[in-house]
């Protein structure tokens, strides 16, 4: 009960701040642009009542140490949901509430973005505890207990048993970045959080979060005293920077490998991808955002994998593609801002589906996938796409702290023009050939890694060995032309071989 106290009074200061503060910029006016310097991302927007700080340290899950994976984000949250040695965590939040403010730690793969926002006429009273969390952390073994209690929640009882669909993406990740630096959840695995002590949080802190390996970011009504503010102060964190971490670089895919995580599940959730080099600002990825938002825009009932599992056919509730990270996608409508990576994955996320239907679905997306690869989007498609996008693109950042999360990002590219600028640009210049191009060059339909949540593994893999075929019955009647159709799915070919087959017990997940 004194966590769920303890949530709802971090939470409800933000939700405030949400509900009481007007939207500034409305939809159609330009957005001002922020200015990107060496160590700050700034974006004044004199009328906004509100002050966005984003602190982005450059450390993420892949400089936790082997044996202590987990640790990085360990330390975020013994930044932001813990004492420091003026207040405790109770006086922290007693302080903040008030204020209808609160920040937080967003530790992620490659960046650690400490995030806070308040009303600028409360911009005194947040400013010493913002800045308190960052400069002079406790480390109190009581609060490291409660994070790691936590966090070992996610893992083992969460993940395993709450959220299939969320445990079918990470199970992906961790097959796609085996053996690289990004081959475990940014939460790290059981045995790691265990083994972490206080003293490893505060030698990964003295390390990683130095004056020199930060970046501000500031956006919305300071006064422009409050940069040489902050500079100051963060000027008393520690000299130094960490040696950057390589890019990852995982192992191709030879055919279509599957994992199976055995569960006693109701239905069958199912995540496919490969791992592509494509990134922000390249022509290449604009043209694979046109492709990916007509197969499977997220949230998007106009999208073709939605269109064909869920609407046409009622397998599930949706189907979607990604051609970058998108975490916590249950959770949200839109990409979220700083999750960035040097290496990314095209993904497809089947929501879970009756577990008779599962070899179907899976024959159907894969299908799917293939005939838009092999066809290519037709000039029709084509420009429906573009010029939705070109408008929905306008809703990734409404107000002042998601376009300075944006600009961040732009920072993390290095961009130089804004990642949302470039977006709508592109829209208005590529062609039908060009994202049909770009589809043959990066999407490899033949090459993936398939992960799906399902009970009786043993049999489904058997099935996909022999590519068993996969007839589906229906509840209500369908037109002769969705059977039809149905046929020529069910013995869909995947040729997947024996040896390209594992299957893992939910239980081991995320052990070591």
């Amino acid at each position: 009960m004194n966590a769920l106290i303890a949530s709802l009074r971090r939470a409800l200061p933000a939700l405030l701040l949400t509900c009481t503060l007007p939207v500034l910029a409305p939809l159609h006016a330009a957005p001002a642009a922020a200015t990107t310097t060496k160590d700050a991302v700034l974006l004044p927007v004199p009328n906004d009542p509100s002050v966005s700080f984003r602190l982005w340290f450059k450390v993420g899950a892949q400089d936790d140490p082997a044996g202590k994976e987990g640790l990085a984000a360990l330390t975020a949250a013994m930044l932001t949901d813990a004492a420091t040695r003026q207040n405790s965590y109770e006086q922290i939040l007693d302080r903040l509430f008030p204020l209808a403010a609160g920040y937080s730690a967003s530790p992620t793969m490659e960046m650690t973005v400490i995030h806070g926002r308040t009303h600028k006429d409360n911009l005194e009273e947040f400013y010493p505890l913002f800045v308190d969390a960052v400069l002079n952390p406790a480390f109190k073994p009581e609060d490291l207990d409660r994070i790691k209690s936590r966090t070992l929640n996610l893992l083992e009882t969460t993940l395993r048993f709450a959220s299939d669909e969320e445990l079918g993406k990470a199970v992906l990740y961790q097959e796609i970045f085996a053996g690289t630096p990004y081959g475990h959840l940014p939460a790290g695995t059981v045995a790691a959080l265990k083994s972490i002590t206080v003293d490893d949080i505060k030698a990964f802190y003295t390390q990683h979060y130095t004056r020199d390996n930060v970046v501000i970011g500031l956006g919305g009504g300071y006064a422009p005293a409050l940069v040489d503010r902050l500079r100051a102060d963060l000027a008393k964190l520690p000299a130094g920077a960490p040696a950057v971490v390589p890019a990852p670089q995982p192992k191709p895919i030879s055919g279509l490998r599957v994992t199976l995580v055995e569960k006693d599940a109701t239905a069958t959730a199912l995540s496919l991808g490969f791992p592509i080099d494509v990134l922000r600002g390249s022509k290449d990825w604009y043209a694979l955002a046109i492709a990916n938002s007509w197969l499977g825009e997220h949230r998007n009932s106009g999208s073709h994998l939605y269109q064909v599992i869920r609407e046409t056919r009622g397998l599930n509730y949706g189907d979607y593609s990604y051609i970058e990270h998108f975490p916590n996608g249950g959770q949200r409508f839109l990409p979220p801002q700083n999750v960035a990576r040097r290496q990314q994955i095209f993904e497809i996320w089947i929501r879970p589906v009756p577990n008779e239907a599962r070899h179907f679905a899976l024959r159907a997306a894969l299908r799917e996938f293939r005939q838009l690869v092999d066809g290519g989007m037709s000039a029709a498609d084509f420009e429906t796409r573009r010029e939705f996008l070109k408008k929905y693109v306008v809703h990734y950042a409404t107000n002042t702290n998601e376009r300075l999360g944006y600009a961040i990002d732009d920072a993390f590219y290095g961009l130089k023009e804004s990642h949302l600028a470039t977006f709508r640009r592109m829209m208005d210049e590529l062609t039908v050939a060009d994202v049909n191009a770009a589809m043959k060059r990066h999407w490899r339909y033949e090459n993936m890694q398939i992960v799906a949540v399902t009970p009786k593994a043993a049999a489904f893999a058997d099935a996909l060995v022999a590519d068993a075929p996969s007839p589906i019955t229906y509840s209500s009647p369908k037109p002769d032309a969705v059977l039809t159709e149905d046929k020529v799915i069910s013995t869909y070919p995947l040729k997947i071989s024996r040896e390209n087959i594992r299957i893992v017990p939910v239980t081991e997940l995320f052990a070591k």
